[in-house]
């Protein structure tokens, strides 16, 4: 399993390295089943985080006809306005607010990358906090089932996306991942899903973290009201 890991300026770098050093540790593991590494739209370059200036290191261009993983961090930034303003439309033209980074990342390549690699059977698209919706924005999510940051929840379903509050959701060729810290999830799933239990669990171990939350599937009877 190959693994690409799509920066963009202005990513999350939470997002990125934790679910990089899981499955790095994946392909020690299992002598070389799993290999990853961090691309972007535009190739090898500097990629600037949105968290204090910290920058990555592409190596690649995302190719979306690799077969494997192709994986999608969010942004990190502001969420709300800043603390000294009262007017509620400077949310919207804050260079730092993380819907801006999230926009900005739509108008690269990106898009029409991602649109490729969600076409190909071969590859399954994964996703950490808001990553899933750079996916949204761009329209390639409707009718699928997605998470993300609890606070994206409401933007997932204003796409036509059916949101789930879960820690990981599983819908096939398309896994997500809830909140920044998710990623150590995902990436575990990730192993479990494609390599199996043993290389997870013995992540888990190296990582002295277990998972947590829901991993959640579209399959089986579907809960009565409460």
């Amino acid at each position: 399993m190959h693994v690409q890991i799509v920066l963009f300026d202005g990513f999350d770098p939470l997002d990125a390295v934790a679910p990089f050093e899981v499955l790095h540790a994946g392909g020690t593991a299992s002598e070389g089943a799993v290999s990853v590494e961090l691309v972007s739209a535009e190739g090898p370059r500097e990629v600037i985080s949105g968290t204090g200036g910290l920058s990555l290191h592409t190596t690649g261009t995302l190719d979306p006809s690799r077969p494997g993983v192709v994986l999608v961090p969010g942004a990190a930034g502001r969420v709300g306005a800043p603390a000294d303003s009262t007017d509620p439309e400077v949310d919207d033209t804050q260079e730092d607010a993380i819907p801006v980074r999230l926009a900005r990342a739509l108008e690269t390549e990106l898009p029409a990358l991602l649109k490729a690699a969600m076409e190909d059977a071969r590859i399954t698209v994964a996703t950490v906090c808001g990553g899933s919706l750079v996916l949204a924005m761009a329209g390639l999510l409707p009718g699928r089932h997605a998470t993300t940051h609890h606070l994206g929840l409401d933007l997932l379903d204003a796409t036509g996306v059916h949101a789930v509050r879960a820690r990981v959701v599983d819908d096939g060729d398309l896994i997500t991942a809830a909140g920044v810290t998710s990623g150590l999830d995902l990436g575990l799933y990730l192993l479990e899903r494609e390599v199996g239990p043993q290389i997870a669990h013995a992540v888990e171990e190296l990582f002295a973290h277990e998972r947590r939350g829901t991993t959640w599937r579209p399959r089986g009877l579907e809960p009565a009201a409460f």
